[in-house]
């Protein structure tokens, strides 16, 4: 044996079938004499390990044979196809005895003939597949199948070149991959056909191939953005054969492993896919598979291939997305489901804490990655409005007057040129915003498992620091429910709140001047209005920075220092006097239930600035309020103009009928007699004409440009009519959030959860994690006492008591069972009434004697609650 095949290592592919070649590599010129000798010594050690795999199968052929690592001698012992090939790489590196051929071997003409009639096999297509399933179905002997996929599924450059279309898809054919059932007789012979046709074509400028393998590059160039040289439609055929067949389900498994290491070489160190874009083939290939998410992929071949997957450059996840949003919700689901199972079962699995962290989890980290490309599809393939976004504001939010000295101290702010945005949403011009119904619901995308082992401490210094030895599961925020996410914006408030105080300390330093490192308030109960806005009206004009200090709020009059529970009323009762439709800021449906601004309003639009700086503050601070707005204030905040399927919700009536213009089948010009002019009645009872078009009121609505009428009549009602109020509003609300990554991390939906909590109120989640101190415990006859009280009560006076204790009447995000509240002992029997540390969720509870008495003093306490003291 030559010395120079012993030199080479070679890895062994757990397959049921000989070892194949990777996908051909073209490095620089001055390596190509050490490139060729490389490839030569692999080639020949594969060579002598596939020899050693064939001997341990099927023999030399020779019924005399002595050779004990051969089949053919009668001392031998049969090994399946997995064992051979462990066997055949320890043979090979012990240089064991290979026997030659026996002459009755090369004349046989049975089974074996079978597998050398494939040995030229390649590449695959429908054609093929059937062709060779039918011999070996005639034969009852499935192993040269076996040996065909395991040879084409275990290379790139095989699965490249398999299945390709003889021509780029219509738009048609994009569309017939959302159906969900193939017709198998005469489109499946035409689809083989097409294949085998493709393979046969021999175009110029193809990319270089291992071993002489079939040519037939499409012109990529011909293809769209969203379309590939694969036939998606004779894979699915294909597979859908061949899964049924265990042996053969085992040898795409075994190919997979093998496959998936040489990919992500091929894609992490030598560019292959800007050489030859229909490298994306083989990743299409292979997500067809419909049995990835068992639990025989899960240990190796799947995390193998997602870490592959992971490694494509920009360009390729987008097209993969464009490609992937053009399946069928039941396809979309199935793969999302896929990279689900695969995280699920790695965070299941291992123990991650705070030394062990899922971010190092290299199968969890690439398997989230492949799913922001499913999710991306899942967003592009739903119902999307790209067109209808918010002006920018068109003077800048204006920059702390401490800029200079931050700079001098090296402490620049981050983020100046705008939120985070994500590299693939920008290749794919696109925003989460954008969807108005995806084709699977996003929570199905969060996966509660990792957000249960994830430190998001940890998690979010890596999301700041940006670095790429360290990921960030924040920079995939749709696998994180709104708790996790809501912890990682608590963090960045925070940080960014010590960062003023410590550039504050400075400044004061530097110019000699006592600066207050918070955020003080001092307000008047009665004058609460007057009082806070006019002081933020000040900081907002004189320094936009110091709203994004700490809040500490002080009630004139009053001892309670503010650690939290003080900021609460103070914004609850801000929202009560804001919202009162007294004030006319904003209109109060009576339907609905919900508010709107009001275009009528007296107000100017410095007041509405300050209405937006307040629900800032209440994110900003980690503080729920009690408003009542409908969805699309959250999508117009998120950069969305509202469209006419926003009136569900705002104005259900208004709604109704623009849906039943729309659907009436009469003349709508004589039957109804509309105009292009509409009337609306303000806050006084008087009516206001609008044209929706120069002189509306003599262009009648008809059949045709009823859709016209309908989307202007919308964009009037939720745009045009409030744009000067709503500008302000969102001005003031960016004015304290516009460094936050709240855009980035959130939905509309989840927006809403932030600022006004959770409706729900599960008392009983609350019971189940409340704390006990100062003697109380869970068995206390008080404290049973206490919630079967609690439990009694009517809806309000739950409310009441929430209000009372935590001041807000609102759930946190997650529902009560995230609020931490604590039940202390405040001595022995008394008719003193329970108090409260509304900063701490505290509730002071006397040890009452009977339950009569304890229910007395809590409603009182509850009842008439208002004010702070000192305890």
């Amino acid at each position: 044996m030559n010395s120079e095949e012993r030199d080479c290592e070679c890895a062994l592919p757990q397959a049921e079938t000989s070892p194949a070649g990777g996908y051909d590599r073209i490095q620089e010129e001055s390596d190509i004499e050490n490139t060729e000798a490389s490839r030569m010594k692999r080639a020949a050690a594969k060579h002598l390990i596939e020899r050693y795999y064939h001997q341990l199968t099927e023999g030399c052929g020779n019924d005399s044979c002595s050779n004990a690592w051969c089949s053919s001698s009668r001392g031998s012992h049969r090994l399946d196809n997995n064992a051979a090939a462990v066997k055949a790489l320890e043979l090979y590196k012990i240089n064991a005895k290979l026997c030659d051929p026996h002459p009755s071997k090369k004349g046989t003409t049975m089974n074996h003939c079978v597998r050398d009639d494939f040995k030229d096999v390649n590449y695959l297509t429908e054609e093929k597949v059937y062709e060779i399933l039918h011999i070996c179905g005639e034969k009852e002997d499935y192993s040269p199948l076996i040996r065909v996929i395991g040879r084409v599924f275990s290379s790139a450059e095989g699965l490249v070149q398999s299945f390709r279309r003889s021509k780029p898809p219509t738009k048609e054919e994009l569309k017939s991959l959302q159906s969900k059932d193939e017709d198998k007789d005469e489109d499946e012979e035409e689809a083989a056909a097409c294949s085998a046709a493709a393979m046969e074509e021999d175009s110029p400028g193809s990319s270089s191939r291992l071993d002489g393998a079939a040519s037939g590059d499409n012109d990529v160039g011909k293809l769209g953005p969203d379309e590939v040289s694969v036939d998606i439609d004779a894979v699915r055929r294909v597979y859908q054969r061949l899964l049924s067949n265990g042996n053969i389900e085992t040898a795409f498994l075994n190919a997979l492993v093998y496959l998936s290491p040489n990919v992500e070489c091929d894609l992490t160190y030598h560019n292959v896919y800007s050489r030859d874009p229909n490298y994306l083939n083989l990743f299409v290939v292979v997500m067809e598979n419909s049995n990835l998410h068992s639990p025989d992929y899960l240990e190796i071949a799947l995390p193998q291939f997602c870490r592959a997957m992971s490694k494509l450059p920009l360009p390729a996840l987008a097209k993969l997305a464009r490609l992937w949003s053009h399946y069928s919700a039941e396809q979309i689901h199935r793969i999302m489901e896929t990279f689900q199972q695969l995280i699920t079962y790695k965070v299941v699995s291992n123990e991650f804490n705070s030394r062990n962290l899922v971010n190092d989890d290299d199968a969890v980290v690439a398997a989230t990655k492949c799913l922001k490309i499913v999710y991306y599809a899942n967003v592009m393939g739903g119902e999307v409005d790209t067109e209808h976004n918010e002006e920018e504001d068109e003077e800048p939010i204006p920059e702390s007057s401490e800029l200079t000295l931050q700079e001098l101290l090296g402490e620049e702010r981050r983020n100046k040129k705008g939120p985070r945005v994500d590299p693939l949403e920008t290749e794919l011009t696109i925003r989460t915003s954008d969807s108005r119904r995806p084709l699977i619901p996003f929570e199905e995308f969060v996966n509660e498992p990792l957000n249960e082992v994830l430190e998001m401490d940890k998690d979010y210094t890596f999301f700041k620091v940006e670095t790429e030895n360290k990921f960030s599961f924040m920079t995939c925020p749709f696998i994180l429910n709104a708790v996790t996410k809501n912890l990682g914006l608590y963090y960045d408030n925070r940080i960014r709140m010590y960062s003023e105080r410590r550039i504050t300390v400075l400044y004061s330093l530097v110019q000699g001047q006592q600066l207050n490192p918070y955020l003080r308030l001092k307000v008047r109960r009665d004058h609460i209005i007057d009082d806070a806005l006019v002081r933020l009206e000040m900081i907002a004009m004189e320094n936009p920075a110091d709203l994004k200090k700490q809040l500490y709020v002080e009630f004139e009059g009053e001892q309670g220092v503010d650690e939290g529970g003080v900021s609460k009323e103070f914004f609850q009762l801000v929202v009560e006097e804001i919202f009162n439709p007294d004030i006319g800021m904003f209109a109060y449906d009576e339907r609905t239930k919900m508010f709107w601004f009001n275009p009528s309003s007296f107000e100017n639009e410095g007041q509405f600035t300050l209405i937006g700086i307040v629900l800032g503050l209440a994110i900003y601070n980690n503080c729920i309020l009690d408003v009542h707005f409908p969805m699309v204030v959250y999508r117009k905040l998120m950069g969305k103009k509202g469209t006419f399927r926003d009136l569900a919700d705002s104005n259900p009536v208004l709604y109704q009928s623009l849906k039943e213009l729309s659907e009436y089948e009469g003349s709508v010009e004589e039957d109804m007699m509309i105009t292009f002019q509409i009337s609306q009645t303000d806050l006084f009872g008087n009516p206001l004409m609008y044209d929706l078009r120069e002189n509306g009121d003599q262009i009648p609505v008809t059949n045709e440009n009823r859709k016209e009428f309908v989307a202007q009549y919308a964009e009037y009602m939720l745009n045009k009519s409030v744009e000067k109020q709503f500008k302000a509003f969102r001005r003031g609300f960016h004015m304290v959030t516009n460094e936050s990554p709240l855009k980035y991390l959130f939905r509309p939906e989840e927006i809403e959860l932030l600022i006004c909590g959770s409706r729900n109120l599960d008392f009983q989640a609350l019971e189940e994690t409340t704390e006990y101190d100062g003697g109380y415990s869970r068995d206390s006859r008080i404290i049973k006492e206490f919630w079967e009280t609690l439990h009694s009560f009517a809806e309000e006076q739950k409310r009441l008591f929430l209000q009372f204790t935590t001041g807000t009447d609102r759930a946190p995000v997650g529902g009560l069972g995230k609020l931490k509240m604590i039940i202390a002992k405040n001595g022995p029997d008394t008719d003193r009434l329970p108090t409260s540390h509304t900063c701490f969720n505290v509730l002071l509870l006397p040890e009452y004697d009977t339950k009569e008495k304890l229910r007395e003093r809590l409603l009182k306490a509850i009842l008439y609650a208002k004010g702070f003291g000192m305890l």
